[in-house]
């Protein structure tokens, strides 16, 4: 049997220079982070949110507000208080609050439905919820109280979040997306909850063991789970991810916040890798290319986290180049594979450097990433960040590390690496074995060090006793000039067993025949990865981050042919 022990770190001598692989990762609580930069420097801004600017002195004053009247609210320590918020200020202090209050935070998609928002509920016991006045979401969560969990929902006001005079603006122009809100003991409000002098009880929290984060995920076996993230997952992640962009510049480090706060990359890489160095984050509600230009040219970030169909977007919109995105150094894609062609099409367009990093809500999420400075290989996820480990395991044999250039299954160890499946002890012995993240994606390691993924265990395509890879067929279609965004799937075959099926999204006034396709793929993918059926459409499917989905794809074409999806 190969241990880990036995076989070499071949990243070792590609590791960036200014990189130490061993470095011993702080993990003190993200909250005493937060403090002590307001205590460095309180002034300084923490979040610009639409031009309405929060200094680092009131998120750490309103987090301890937040946390006492938590506390006063019941919340003690373990409790799970879930956030239903977009990205605004609400998001960042009523994380740090709860985090403060000893309270466990569980993140939820505002845009959840409510069999959804209801199963989240139930199965992590959440007792409060806090969310915005608007009609889109506070009604939504009304719906569930009455039986427990739910005991409380706090209230935050759009408008108040917003910079004069945009914020009367809302109350009067936007005032039918305000909802009404109770004035109960179930309903409370924001305001009423951080009217304090935040003098909370600090609860003593072991950074190890204690659970931090549930952050819900479809995980590697797809129903959703609640991954639990320790203090020291989230703050060895955020401090790792940090390390990997290097030291910050003299001046203040920008990070623009598209990504939503309450899905674990933002969580990490916007949010608390900003608190880390102390940058300002400008967040915005929502992904919308043109305000996302505007805001580039306007609050010049120099940092910009997102997935590829960001990127992507502005590559293909056509204005791009009347903006002044010179600001932006460094962007990193994760969420979701890079296709080499929207890699150089952003960095052609932007002059910055655009890496692939990898990650999964399991990992805190960050695994690897290619560097920021030195050698950087396209189409690959880079090396593992410090203290981290990732090995190629064979698909027949977990025990048997695969030799470099054979492809396997992806599995990590690191300090980043949840503690397990909230209430799931099965799942959780499933996934993680002798302390390795079993990811469910498969991949090799060359002989530097660098991994390249392949596709997900659960994506792959088996033709006529074939494994065939949607990724390696999706990036031969994003080659072809008329392709905005693609997605390759199996569908059922009589003869096959499985086949693949392309669904496109042409570009703007470009047109693409069936056949037209298959001959410019000819000479790039093999006759069995070649799509037995093209379907174009004007809209692809995308999760609450924007990247593509498959899942979504693959239940129609199983319902067209009524094969139960697995």
């Amino acid at each position: 049997m190969t241990t880990l022990s036995e076989t070499a770190m071949p990243w070792a001598a590609k590791y960036p220079p200014d990189i130490d692989w061993h470095t011993k990762v702080s993990d003190e609580p993200m909250p005493a982070v937060l403090d002590r930069q307001a205590a460095k420097d309180g002034s300084r801004n923490c979040i610009n949110f639409l031009g309405r600017i929060s200094s680092y002195g009131e998120v750490a004053k309103f987090s301890d507000r937040m946390a006492k009247g938590l506390q006063a609210l019941g919340v003690g320590k373990g409790d799970r208080v879930g956030l239903f918020l977009p990205n605004t200020p609400y998001a960042v202090i009523a994380f740090y609050g709860v985090l403060k209050a000893g309270g466990i935070v569980v993140n939820f998609n505002p845009l959840y439905a409510d069999e959804e928002v209801r199963k989240q509920i139930d199965d992590s016991g959440v007792k409060i919820m806090i969310t915005l006045d608007l009609k889109m979401m506070l009604p939504k969560l009304q719906r569930m109280l009455g039986r427990p969990p739910l005991e409380k929902i706090v209230v935050c006001s759009m408008s108040a979040a917003l910079p004069f005079p945009q914020s009367q603006l809302f109350r009067v122009f936007k005032r039918s997306e305000i909802a009404s809100v109770p004035n109960d003991d179930q309903v409370v409000s924001y305001e009423s909850v951080t009217e304090n002098d935040g003098d909370y009880v600090r609860p003593e929290i072991d950074s190890r063991k204690d659970i931090a984060v549930l952050q819900y995920t479809g995980g590697t076996t797809g129903l959703p789970k609640g991954a639990m993230l320790t203090h020291a997952n989230i703050a060895i992640n955020a401090r790792q991810v940090s390390l990997w962009d290097g030291e910050p510049s003299d001046y203040q480090e920008r990070v623009l916040g598209v990504l939503p706060l309450f899905h674990v990359f933002a969580m990490t890489v916007v949010m608390n890798a900003s608190i880390v160095v102390g940058a300002e984050m400008i967040l915005l509600p929502r992904f919308d290319v043109i305000t996302t230009l505007k805001t580039i040219q306007k609050n010049k970030p120099t940092q910009f986290p997102g997935v590829p169909t960001l990127f992507n977007a502005i590559d293909q919109e056509p204005t791009a180049d009347k903006y002044d995105l010179s600001s932006i150094n460094i962007c990193i894609s994760g969420g979701a594979p890079l296709p080499v062609k929207i890699k150089q099409a952003f960095e052609n367009r932007t002059g910055c450097k655009l890496v692939e990093g990898y990650g999964l809500s399991e990992c805190s999420p960050v695994a690897a990433c290619n560097p920021v400075e030195g050698l950087n290989k396209e189409g690959g996820i880079g090396l593992p960040l410090p203290e981290t480990k990732i090995e190629i395991r064979a698909l027949d044999d977990p025990d048997k590390i695969m030799p470099s250039g054979e492809s396997g299954e992806v599995c990590v160890v690191g300090p980043q690496v949840m503690a397990g499946y909230w209430n799931r002890p099965d799942e959780t012995a499933r996934t993680i074995r002798n302390d390795r993240l079993h990811t469910g994606d498969i991949g090799y390691m060359d002989e530097d060090g660098f991994t390249f993924i392949i596709d997900r265990l659960k994506d792959m395509i088996i033709c006529s006793g074939y494994n065939v890879y949607p990724r390696t067929i999706e990036e031969a279609i994003y080659r072809h000039p008329a392709v905005a965004e693609v997605t390759v799937v199996g569908i059922p075959d009589d003869y096959r067993g499985e086949a693949p099926k392309a669904f496109i999204r042409l570009k703007d006034d470009h047109d693409l025949e069936v056949d037209d396709l298959k001959a410019f793929l000819k000479d790039k993918i093999s006759p069995i990865e070649m799509p037995q059926e093209v379907e174009f459409r004007d809209e692809l499917p995308k999760t609450m981050i924007g990247k593509l989905s498959k899942k979504e794809l693959v239940a129609e074409e199983h319902q067209k042919r009524a094969v139960p999806a697995s």
